[in-house]
């Protein structure tokens, strides 16, 4: 019978010396980089905003609440503006287009209005002013 014996491969059997595998080691660690310090990593986070800004015309509402309300169309305009601002806060950007829409529409409404209420009444003015004046004259 033949008495071989198996042998383990193990650093004493190979005859490979332990300071070759540390040698191996830090050779490795070189070739791939060590962390250049010892900081912690931070990182910057840039929030970009998007360039689509939905305008929610709230002054030009209370311009028309105060100064040209005809029949309540600036308060209504106003209202709408302020619910297309809460909506732009929340972050819906689709009602907040919708409602500053509709108060662009009340706000271009009033306006109208009031500069066709006002043309009138200096039509008016002019009118009777020239009445009185031919009344005095004769």
């Amino acid at each position: 019978m033949n008495h071989t014996s198996q042998t383990f491969f193990t650093r004493a059997n190979t005859g490979v010396s332990e300071n070759y595998e540390l040698l191996k080691e830090e050779h490795e660690v070189a070739v791939l980089g060590m962390p250049q310090s010892s900081a912690p990593v931070t990182s910057t986070v840039i929030n970009i905003r998007s360039d689509t800004s939905v305008p929610d015309h709230v002054v030009w509402s209370l311009f028309n609440t105060l100064f040209m309300n005809w029949c309540c169309l600036g308060f209504i305009a106003f209202a709408y503006s302020v619910k297309s601002r809460d909506r732009k806060m929340v972050g819906d950007m689709t009602g907040a287009q919708a409602y500053a829409s509709t108060a662009r529409c009340l706000n271009i409404s009033a306006l109208i209005v009031s500069i066709i209420k006002i043309a009138i009444v200096i039509v008016l003015l002019i009118i009777f002013s020239e009445v009185i004046f031919g009344a005095f004259r004769r």
